[in-house]
């Protein structure tokens, strides 16, 4: 089964941002769209992250997301589950 989400991601100047881009490329297979805005009056980046996969899954990169130094992120659920 899974399920549709959208992954928060905010990214501080201290963010390693080739560590998050190596997670993102190796859950590329779920990944419906993203889309990244440069905040440059605050030096931060915004990313939405767009996701289609089990719910394990996507719990899993959230967390591995959040634990990288300098990165936050926040999951919102679709109620929608699929058996896909």
């Amino acid at each position: 089964m899974t399920r549709v989400a959208v992954i928060s991601i905010i990214v501080e100047p201290s963010g390693n941002i080739e560590q998050l881009n190596t997670l993102l490329h190796d859950y590329s297979q779920y990944v419906i769209g993203r889309m990244g805005i440069p905040y440059r009056a605050k030096n931060i980046n915004l990313i939405s992250l767009a996701i289609d996969a089990p719910q394990d899954t996507i719990s899993t990169l959230s967390g591995k997301i959040g634990k990288l130094t300098g990165i936050s992120a926040k999951t919102a659920y679709s109620g929608i589950i699929s058996d896909e």
